[in-house]
């Protein structure tokens, strides 16, 4: 689905589905020099269970032009102009590692529009690698190898996978080639100076984790659920912070089982 923004092509995916009125709407937010696709599986299986999908390729990224943008509260304001569509429609919105924060951040600035929220691979903060912004700065190819090396277990880097007929580390490596050039930088120095208070969420949070997350560690991802209330852990054995490729079905179950909660 395409809209405009601010004289801007925006995109999101949809599940293959229509927008059905009166249904309920889950919000989809990628991570850093990813796209909607990420979220194929997921945003898939909700389309066909009655709910309304908005995948969102933030600017820069996917199908959605630039330029890239460099705030994680500019890339939420962004989102509640794609979402302006549906009023005062109530959304549960579910964000991977970046797309956490702007989750986050949007859910704070619309608590009477957010019923539910899911945290995957989260952290505050979120801090960066001089290394690797300063890779990522330049435009380097390095960037995306040292991201794409760290966001993964032992066993992705070597191709393990129980869903056959994807590459996850190549795949990985693929997608961050596909956002603008900046994009990375802009995502990172995002993430970076982002500076969000946990004690502004008070509706229903589930926060997915991975045990063997290099980027945004398991510790920092309990110690942001220990400042919130009314919160619940999934975790990841053995999966690294992609865990959306290294463990798609049990990413799937964790948001189905929160999500049909009363």
């Amino acid at each position: 689905m395409y809209l405009e923004i601010a004289g801007k092509q925006a995109f999101y995916g949809t599940g293959s589905s229509s927008h059905r009125e009166s249904q309920p709407s889950i919000v989809f937010i990628h991570g850093a020099a990813m796209d909607h696709t990420v979220w194929s599986l997921p945003a898939r299986y909700f389309a066909r269970h009655q709910f309304n999908v908005v995948a969102i390729d933030l600017p820069g990224h996917g199908r959605s032009t630039g330029p890239a943008l460099h705030h994680i509260a500019e890339m939420s304001d962004w989102l509640s102009e794609v979402l302006a569509t549906g009023e005062n429609e109530e959304h549960i919105v579910v964000g991977h590692s970046m797309g956490s924060l702007i989750a986050w951040d949007w859910a704070a600035k619309n608590s009477d529009r957010c019923q539910k929220l899911v945290l995957l691979g989260t952290s505050m903060p979120m801090p960066v690698t001089d290394q690797l912004l300063n890779s990522a700065k330049l435009n380097e190819n390095a960037s995306f190898e040292m991201a794409n090396t760290w966001s993964h277990s032992s066993r992705g880097k070597l191709g393990f996978n129980l869903n056959p007929g994807v590459w996850m580390f190549g795949h990985g490596q693929r997608l961050m080639h596909r956002s603008i050039e900046d994009a990375f930088y802009a995502d990172l120095a995002a993430c970076n100076s982002a500076n969000l208070e946990p004690g502004q969420i008070q509706c229903p949070t589930l926060l997915i984790l991975a045990e063997s997350d290099q980027m945004t560690p398991y510790r920092a991802g309990k110690s942001v659920a220990d400042q919130l209330t009314n919160t619940s852990i999934v975790t990841l054995p053995g999966s690294g912070h992609s865990m959306l490729s290294e463990c798609p079905n049990e990413v799937l179950d964790a948001l189905i089982e929160f999500i049909a909660a009363a």
